[in-house]
C-alpha cells in the first residue's frame, strides 16, 4: 500500500492518492469504502459491481467476525418481515478453508478490488463494552455477543489476506466513566502489539485510536499508535454517542498528532454532515453504512451533485418521508411515475428503470428493489465524494461545506412546510 497527500485546503481537509495492491489504478481520498458481508456487497452482485464509478468503488470493507457468524435470522421491518441478508448467516467457509483457497480475492474472484478488514461493522457487529475483558474485545452480533481474543482476529486476517486491516480495538461509548475509557485504550494499545506481533507477512496494518469523549486520553491513544510501526490509522469509538458539537473537538486532538504521509480510516460516521465534519479534521476513508440503511429503508438519494445550486424547486416530491435530500419509493405518489430517480444521472438504475417499477418492487417485497436502490446510491454518494475532493484540491472545501449544510437545512424547512 502506498499513500500520497496531493492537495490541502482550509488546514487539516486534503486530498490523497492510495495506491492498493490489487487495485489496477490508484484511489483518491476522501473516498468511501464499500459496506460488504463476508467480502461481497450486501445488495450488489459482483457481475454489477463494474457499474459503479471506477476506480472509486475499488475498495471494499469488511469485518473478520462475518466468518463466525452462523444462523440465520429475520428482522421485523415495518410491518412485515425481511430477510436482512440471507447470506449473512448462512454455514460460511472456516478461515482454514478461505486460507487454503488463498484468502478472500482468491474465494471471491475481485482480484482488481482491495479489502480493508476492521474489527467493527457498524450494522451487524457492534462493540459491546459491557462484555469486553483483559481477555479480548466483545460484539453484539445477530448471532449473540461473541468475544473475540487478539490471537483468534489475527488467525482470520492471516486466512483473508486482506489488502490492509486494521488491529483489535476495545470501543466504548461516550457515556462511560473515566476509569472505563483509560482502561480501553490501555487494552487497545496491548492488543495493537499483540496484534502486530502475530501480523502475517503483507497487508497494511492500521493502528487503532480510542478514547471516547475524552480528549486526553484520544491523544494518549493517538501518541501511543503514532510511536508503533503501523502503515495508517483507524479511529475507532465515534458514531457511539458523542454529539455533532463535542465531535470536531476530539477530532482534532487525534489528527493534530498524526503524521500526514499516512492514512486515516474511520467507521460509524456516515451521513453526508458528518463525513464532511471529518473531512474538515483530515480524514480519508469512511464507511457506507449510511447507504445501507438508506436502502433498506426504501429511499433513494436525490440531493443535487452541481455545485449544490440547484433550487429546491427542481425536485418531485414525495408527501411521505421525504425531506428534499431523499425520497420515498414505498410512496404511493410513485406508483405511476415513469421518471428516473434522478433526472440525468449515469448510474445503471436511472439509465433502465423509473420510480414506479422500484415502487412497485419494493411493495411486492421483490429483493430486486434493493440492488437496484443500493446501485444508485451508492453511485449517487461516490460522487459526492468527488465533489468534496474537487472542492479541497480548489481550495475551497469550507464555502463547500458550508454551502451544502445551509442547503440541506433549506430544504428540511420547506420539506416541513410543504
Amino acid at each position: 500500500m502506498k499513500f500520497a497527500v496531493r492537495a490541502c485546503s482550509n488546514g487539516r481537509s486534503r486530498v490523497g492518492v492510495l495506491q492498493v495492491g490489487s487495485c489496477p489504478n490508484p484511489i483518491e481520498t476522501p473516498s468511501l469504502l464499500l459496506s460488504t458481508r463476508k467480502g461481497l456487497p450486501v445488495f450488489i452482485s459482483p457481475d454489477l459491481l463494474p457499474s459503479l464509478p471506477s476506480p472509486d468503488s475499488h475498495l471494499l470493507q469488511m469485518s473478520p467476525l462475518h466468518l463466525v457468524l452462523r444462523k440465520k435470522y429475520y428482522m421485523l421491518q415495518q410491518f412485515s418481515w425481511v430477510l436482512v441478508s440471507y447470506f449473512l448467516c448462512l454455514e460460511g467457509p472456516s478461515s482454514k478453508t478461505i486460507s487454503i483457497v488463498g484468502g478472500l480475492h482468491q474465494l471471491l474472484g475481485l482480484h482488481e478490488y482491495g479489502f480493508a478488514a476492521v474489527p467493527r461493522d457498524s450494522v451487524f457487529c457492534l462493540p459491546e463494552c459491557g462484555g469486553t475483558n483483559k481477555i479480548g474485545a466483545s460484539f453484539e452480533t445477530p448471532c449473540g455477543r461473541r468475544l473475540i481474543k487478539p490471537i483468534e482476529y489475527m488467525e482470520m486476517i492471516s486466512s483473508m489476506k486482506p489488502n490492509l486491516w486494521a488491529t483489535l480495538a476495545d470501543e466504548v461509548p461516550s457515556w462511560v466513566p473515566e476509569k472505563r475509557n483509560k482502561t480501553s485504550v490501555d487494552r487497545t494499545l496491548r492488543w495493537l502489539d499483540e496484534c502486530i506481533a502475530l501480523s502475517p507477512a503483507g497487508g497494511a496494518v492500521f493502528g487503532s485510536i480510542v478514547g471516547g469523549s475524552n480528549i486526553v486520553e484520544r491523544q494518549r491513544s493517538a501518541q501511543q499508535v503514532v510511536s508503533r510501526n503501523v502503515s495508517g490509522y483507524w479511529i475507532g469509538g465515534f458514531g457511539l454517542g458523542e454529539s455533532m458539537d463535542e465531535r470536531p473537538a476530539l477530532l482534532n486532538a487525534v489528527t493534530d498528532i498524526l503524521p500526514e504521509e499516512k492514512p486515516r480510516l474511520i467507521c460509524g460516521l456516515g451521513l453526508p454532515e458528518e463525513v464532511l465534519q471529518a473531512v474538515a479534521a483530515g480524514i480519508d476513508l469512511f464507511d457506507s453504512v449510511y447507504i445501507y440503511h438508506l436502502t433498506l429503508g426504501g429511499f433513494a438519494l436525490t440531493f443535487p451533485l452541481d455545485r449544490i445550486e440547484r433550487h429546491s424547486s427542481n425536485f418531485q416530491l414525495s408527501d411521505i418521508g421525504s425531506d428534499y435530500t431523499k425520497i420515498n419509493l414505498r410512496a404511493t405518489v410513485f406508483r405511476k411515475d415513469t421518471s428516473p430517480i434522478v433526472d440525468n444521472c449515469s448510474c445503471y438504475t436511472c439509465q433502465n428503470h423509473t420510480k414506479a417499477y422500484i415502487n412497485h418492487l419494493l411493495n411486492v417485497h421483490e429483493m430486486l428493489a434493493q440492488i437496484l436502490l443500493e446501485i444508485h446510491n451508492t453511485h449517487h454518494y461516490l460522487n459526492f465524494f468527488r465533489l468534496i475532493r474537487e472542492a479541497i484540491k480548489e481550495g475551497k472545501f469550507e464555502q463547500f461545506r458550508q454551502k451544502f449544510i445551509e442547503t440541506r437545512r433549506h430544504l428540511a424547512v420547506a420539506a416541513v412546510c410543504a
